[in-house]
């Protein structure tokens, strides 16, 4: 088995990397590191939660170290461009780990925050430099960003930058940069889009990839749930109370649906906040950092926080409403079972969503089996819509609980795996009888 010792790594680099704990490179990291000390472009296809940002941060950091000019003001030497807010940030961070052992400075922009922070930061110079494309070309167009010397390009999540309408902004970035340079170009899928893209850039690239196509987690227990629009709310509900979900993440198709579902949340006692474009950058980061502390069970978001966040402990993603593209199931549901670790994707489908499901299933490969937790049918390997998945109040239920309602994210007898992370009832455990909800 390869460590990262066996890399050619510097000794900075080398002790920042043990510092964090990690001791293998992944897949990807082992593919595209050799390359890019090399000089090498590199072209690298790899799904969500597979170790993309070390896999440029540590070649970055080291071609930075090995040609430096030593003091003076520095110039912008490496750019990283990146479609969200969040996954900018994440980038950050991982430059501030691996890099503590060296002296190059790096920087964070993008839109929806005081810009002056900024400018005043760039004047003082900086080496490496990791931007959405908006401000960016704001700052770049009134002559506080110069390109002219980048020497390190990377463009991560390149097919999330063309989803989200960045490819002409993408272009416009290129043209400030010198001809000669050092490219990367990440993309969790490679549709000819992002391959004609690559083409126009990148130079005898290296290609890199560490899964066929589009796969999803293989330790992701996945599964369907087929239920009435109007009960989404309710099942939601009964699930987090009945799995003791206490780090989960719900994907909504809109802003406004996002906004709905936490005031419905919150009304039953489940602490819940919102992330989507309309959220200010400071309501973003105060509802990222309540997740993180435990004092927020559920972020529900909108596509923009499907690639981005990483945070570990996630135990459970629910599609609330399943995305109309089928590449975005693949990185929501990428946000559980990072690390090594295991988790839980329960997709909601209404009557209204069974092609999306169908488009899914066609892009993964495989059929996303049904919830073996409650009685649904199933003909040709694909569920019958239309059965509620929501289960009916009964008397019993209330007897088994004495003295009303328990509070929310409570322990239960036999409810939920919290050494594992593992839904009872997951087809590596077998089905186990439905239990009614309170309603």
């Amino acid at each position: 088995m390869t460590s990262f010792k066996d890399l050619p790594l510097i000794e900075p680099l080398q002790e920042a990397i043990a510092a964090q704990g990690y001791t293998e490179p992944t897949p990807i990291q082992l593919q595209a590191i050799p390359p890019l000390l090399e000089g090498r472009d590199v072209l690298g296809c790899a799904q969500t939660g597979t170790g993309k940002t070390a896999a440029f941060s540590l070649p970055v950091l080291q071609h930075l170290a090995e040609h430096s000019k030593g003091r003076g003001r520095a110039d912008i030497k490496a750019l990283v461009l990146t479609p969200t807010r969040e996954l900018a940030a994440q980038i950050g961070e991982s430059l501030k780990h691996y890099g503590a052992n060296l002296h190059s400075r790096h920087m964070v922009i993008f839109g929806g925050v005081n810009e002056n922070p900024q400018i005043k930061e760039l004047r003082r110079g900086i080496d490496i430099l990791v931007a959405t494309p908006g401000r960016l070309l704001d700052l770049a167009g009134r002559d506080f960003i110069d390109l002219s010397k980048v020497e390190f390009f990377v463009l991560d999540e390149a097919d999330r930058m063309l989803d989200m309408g960045f490819v002409h902004d993408v272009r416009r970035i290129m043209k400030l940069l010198p001809s000669k340079r050092q490219n990367l170009l990440f993309s969790a899928t490679m549709p000819p889009s992002i391959v004609k893209l690559a083409g126009s850039f990148l130079h005898d690239p290296v290609q890199v990839e560490v899964t066929p196509g589009v796969t999803t987690v293989e330790r992701i227990d996945q599964h369907v749930m087929f239920v009435d629009r109007p009960d989404k709310s309710r099942l939601l509900q009964w699930l987090v109370e009945e799995d003791d979900v206490k780090r989960g993440i719900v994907f909504t198709r809109t802003k406004h649906g996002a906004n709905r579902l936490v005031q419905q949340l919150t009304k039953v006692r489940i602490n819940a906040a919102a992330i989507h474009g309309n959220k200010s950058q400071a309501a973003r980061n105060r509802a990222l950092a309540g997740f993180k502390k435990g004092d927020i069970a559920l972020l529900v978001a909108t596509d923009i926080a499907s690639r981005g966040i990483d945070i570990e402990g996630v135990s459970h993603v629910f599609n609330y409403d399943l995305p109309n593209e089928p590449e975005s199931y693949v990185h929501r549901i990428g946000r559980t079972a990072r690390a090594g670790k295991s988790g839980v994707a329960i997709s909601f489908c209404d009557p209204t969503e069974i092609d999306y499901l169908r488009d899914i299933q066609k892009l993964i490969g495989m059929v996303v089996p049904p919830d073996n937790d409650h009685d649904y049918h199933c003909e040709a390997a694909m569920p019958i819509p239309g059965r509620r998945a929501v289960p009916k109040p009964k008397k019993q239920q209330q007897q088994r609980r004495p003295g009303g309602r328990s509070g929310h994210g409570g322990n239960r007898s036999g409810h939920g795996d919290a050494r594992s992370g593992q839904r009872r009832g997951s087809s590596a455990r077998g089905p186990r009888k439905a239990r009614p909800s309170k309603g």
